[in-house]
């Protein structure tokens, strides 16, 4: 068993995003996070909350805007979670999950992994450090339990 804990960044605003909107559905909406949008990612996670704290791991994946109420942000999500640094360099732990915005805390599956996560199940635990509402930019805390060979 191996826990980690690490700080997603997940940045759509700005000139150097790491979550972008690849396809919109063909309806009105008052938001450009509505139903049906779909993103890639490419978000850093970080020993700490800064931006500038140490890069650890890499999230790569998709995240498509799941919910038709606009009040309440909810995504169903990909990801695969790729080591760059440190003992678990090369190897990745595959997330895939619901999550809403009006969940204090989130919980995402774990459904596989490759190199030192090889049959990796588990669970992380998410919750919001930081949130800027304005431009959608979001930090998250994450608190990860494999289960692996």
């Amino acid at each position: 068993m191996t826990r980690l804990h690490f700080f997603l960044h997940d940045t759509v605003s700005g000139e150097n995003p790491s979550a972008v909107v690849i396809a919109r559905p063909n309806i009105t909406q008052p938001s450009s996070f509505g139903f049906g949008t779909l993103f890639a990612i490419n978000d850093p996670l970080t020993v700490g909350p800064a931006p500038t704290s140490t890069l650890i791991v890499n999230a790569q994946g998709l995240y498509v805007s799941s919910s038709r109420d606009p009040a309440v942000f909810t995504t169903v999500m990909y990801a695969d979670f790729a080591f760059t640094s440190g003992r678990f360099n090369g190897s990745s732990f595959s997330s895939i999950s619901r999550s809403s915005s009006s969940d204090a805390i989130r919980e995402f599956a774990i459904v596989g992994g490759r190199g030192a996560f090889r049959m990796a199940q588990g669970f992380a635990l998410t919750q919001i450090n930081f949130a800027n509402m304005t431009t959608g930019d979001v930090i998250l805390e994450c608190n990860v339990t494999l289960y692996h060979y």
